[in-house]
């Protein structure tokens, strides 16, 4: 492929003596990555699941590469939200922020969602993760993958950092930021991204993360942890940032990366101009494309650490609980959960379940997709779940369940919206809302009527 002069200057520059290993790498294949969603099913039991060939990606605990020519995308286990798929190098930046319950998450440039879901999977229902992208139709991108995971303890935003801060300022436990860069590690992989390298490069980007990073500073409570990435190799870009950051009031250092064996055992070198604690990810080093991370801390009088202020994970409680609407109760009477009424809100007839961190904070004014888990719609006395719903429910949170198997015909048929026969999965006594699932895990609603399955597939995500 072609690279830039300039470029390739620069990066022998960089490299050394290791140039030559480096450029070869551009006539080698790329790697394919899958991250397992550990809200649904475990790596192991994932593995034992699937029939895919995989191999672990070493820094982090559920991703894998992808080997052979499988199309995991048009698999239905991927409909059931059980992986995301994800280059690997990828994975890093949100395994090296430590996620603890009850945190307050910001994913500051976080479309299309390949870090944002796994961060929602390692709040495990608690705490709060406010997944921003400031394109709205990236957001929209971004949502449906939070939900497709089954995350509900989340606020989905299209604002600018400046914004976010009106709202959040020194509100947030841990921030991740993945950058928008020049993309030079990505290049093998998306060679489009050289032309976007030609028209700005790094100087054009730098600009803007320093922006973002001087607004994220202020997003940060005191003892917060900030990941900072690009999927660039740039200097300017990485350890410029970094000592920019660091220099900005509240005083920010460098932490080692939380990796599960030392950095120099994966392949990850060390950073640049007094940056060594950060990691740079290089092709011929690591089965991956080019990356950078680090991990920093936001100082404090006591250096705190993170778990100062923190909402816990009862959280704190609106003085008002919303009137259920009717419909909502005689839905809920087949679900087998509950939930603190102070939790609800209803906006022209939808419902949503806040998360706790949410409820007493004002978001008047914020340009935002989804607050909480869209549990669904009043329509002329009657509640239709939604599909995000059916998402965050496990097959025994519902009283009627049909549980197909990965080689019955009719889960493609389901998903691409087709009405069922399921009479040998479910008495043909049973009527009303059903959750359709695939070998335990669901997919979406139906409804059901003399054996038959209305399919209620969410039209949006058909096949």
């Amino acid at each position: 492929m072609r690279l830039p002069e300039i470029f390739l200057r620069e990066m022998k520059e960089l490299l050394g003596e290791e140039y030559d290993a480096w450029l070869n790498t551009y006539d080698a294949p790329g790697y394919r990555g899958l991250r397992v969603n550990t809200t649904k099913i475990s790596p192991k039991a994932f593995r034992e699941l699937s029939a895919f060939s995989m191999e672990p990606v070493p820094w982090t605990g559920n991703g894998f590469y992808l080997e052979g020519e499988e199309r995991a995308s048009r698999h239905p286990y991927y409909a059931a939200g059980l992986y995301y798929l994800q280059e690997p190098s990828a994975m890093t930046p949100a395994a090296c922020l430590p996620i603890e319950e009850g945190d307050r998450v910001l994913d500051l440039c976080a479309a299309p969602g390949g870090k944002a879901t796994e961060l929602a999977a390692r709040l495990h229902g608690t705490g709060v993760l406010v997944a921003n992208d400031i394109s709205n139709s990236r957001a929209k991108a971004l949502l449906k993958n939070l939900e497709l995971f089954g995350a509900g303890n989340i606020l989905v935003t299209s604002e600018t950092p400046e914004r976010l801060c009106r709202y959040f300022e020194g509100w947030f436990d841990k921030i991740l930021i993945d950058a928008p860069c020049s993309g030079e590690g990505m290049f093998r992989k998306e060679p489009v991204m050289v032309k976007d390298w030609e028209e700005h490069g790094p100087s054009y980007y730098a600009t803007i993360q320093k922006e973002i990073v001087t607004w994220a500073a202020k997003l940060l409570k005191p003892g917060g942890l900030l990941v900072y990435s690009t999927c660039t190799f740039s200097p300017q870009e990485n350890e410029e940032t970094l000592n920019y950051l660091k220099g900005l009031e509240g005083g920010f250092r460098l932490l080692p990366l939380p990796l599960p064996v030392p950095a120099a055992k994966l392949g990850f070198q060390p950073g640049k101009q007094g940056c060594a604690e950060a990691g740079r990810l290089y092709p011929h080093h690591i089965h991956g494309e080019g990356h950078f991370v680090a991990l920093l801390q936001k100082g404090s009088a006591e250096n705190r650490g993170t778990g100062d202020g923190k909402t816990s994970v009862s959280g704190t409680r609106a003085s008002k609980a919303l009137k259920l609407p009717e419909e909502w109760l005689a839905f809920a009477k087949d679900l087998k959960l509950s939930w603190d009424p102070a939790r609800f809100r209803l906006y022209d007839g939808r419902l949503y379940l806040l998360p706790d961190p949410l409820l007493n904070q004002n978001i008047r004014g914020l340009r935002f997709l989804r607050t909480g888990l869209y549990l669904g719609e009043v329509k002329q006395k009657r509640f239709e779940p939604s599909q995000a719903l059916a998402m965050f429910l496990r097959r025994e949170d519902f009283t009627r369940t049909v549980d197909l198997t990965v080689s019955d015909e009719r889960v493609l048929r389901y998903l691409k919206g087709e009405t069922l026969d399921v009479e040998d999965r479910i008495s043909a006594k049973e009527k009303g809302w059903c959750l359709v699932c695939l070998d335990g895990f669901p997919l979406g609603w139906g409804k059901l009527a003399g054996g038959t399955l209305k399919n209620k597939y969410y039209p949006g995500w058909r096949w």
